[in-house]
């Protein structure tokens, strides 16, 4: 009989303790990313944050009353490139807990009640699908009967969403036509711009704001660098589409850490009276 004793296996580090940051390449301990808004420690980089940590990050606790969680995507054209879009849309819900990539809803900044909308990237690159464009409709419209300040976080990598056509497209004018009215009332809505915004949103809503506040080196334009050479074969200046370029040439009008957006947003609240 064997007196060797048991060898005890080796403790590892958990995974997922660590993140990386692809701005610097530093190696971040998570927890202290995540204490800072998912903001890396080292060089300010902004990572993804998704629609519901967004609701927890700009309102105050336990404010937000979700609006039209009932509407749901379909697929009028039948639409199949790999997979039939109909699974693309079960699989993007099941992956992010999200019925589309757009959620909307009432809720207080610090103490001041607004309408806020938000795209989140992670379902489908936060494309444009008439979802999305139905959700933000209504929430503009709730915000002109209720003459509430209007909010909407675009992060949109996609742009139109394909596999909808035409109707994807039309979202484009139809809430550009419910923002007008919005404006006609004398609505106050701010639209905050995160990495990316781009393509059909990026030509609408996005940069229809009466304030356009962005996140520190979002991506934000219509069609990327690569597609712009492809198509043109023209060369872009150095940071073209960041935030910093489009301040500097009077697309945005201030540039935000995520760190300040609240504080930021109120005061643009109180400043015109709202």
């Amino acid at each position: 009989m064997s007196t060797r004793p048991k060898m005890k296996p080796k403790k590892g580090i958990p995974e997922g303790l660590w993140i990386h940051c692809p701005k610097c390449k530093a190696t971040i301990f998570r927890k202290e990313a995540e204490s800072r808004l998912n903001v890396c420690p080292e060089c300010s980089h902004h990572f993804y944050v998704s629609a519901r940590e967004r609701i927890n990050q700009l309102l105050d606790a336990d404010s937000f009353e979700e609006w039209f969680t009932d509407i749901r995507p379909c697929d009028p054209l039948g639409f199949k490139d790999r997979l039939p879009y109909s699974k693309r849309i079960e699989d993007e819900q099941a992956k992010t807990g999200l019925p589309d990539a757009a959620v909307v809803g009432r809720g207080f900044i610090r103490g001041r009640p607004v309408v806020l909308g938000i795209t989140d990237f992670q379902f489908m690159a936060g494309s444009m699908g008439s979802v999305v464009g139905e959700k933000l409709t209504r929430a503009i419209e709730e915000a002109t009967r209720t003459s509430l300040p209007l909010i909407i976080v675009s992060g949109s990598g996609g742009g139109a969403r394909m596999q909808e056509g035409i109707l994807s497209l039309m979202q484009m004018a139809k809430v550009s036509c419910a923002l007008a009215r919005y404006d006609q009332q004398r609505g106050l809505y701010v639209s905050i711009l995160t990495h990316p915004t781009m393509g059909g949103v990026a030509a609408s809503w996005a940069l229809q704001g009466d304030f356009t506040l962005a996140e520190p080196a979002a991506m934000i334009g219509f069609a990327g660098a690569r597609t712009i050479w492809n198509t043109v074969r023209i060369e872009l200046p150095e940071g073209f589409q960041t935030s910093e370029f489009l301040l500097e040439h009077g697309f945005v009008d201030r540039i935000v850490e995520r760190k300040n957006l609240r504080t930021e947003v109120a005061q643009i609240i109180d400043y015109c009276g709202r």
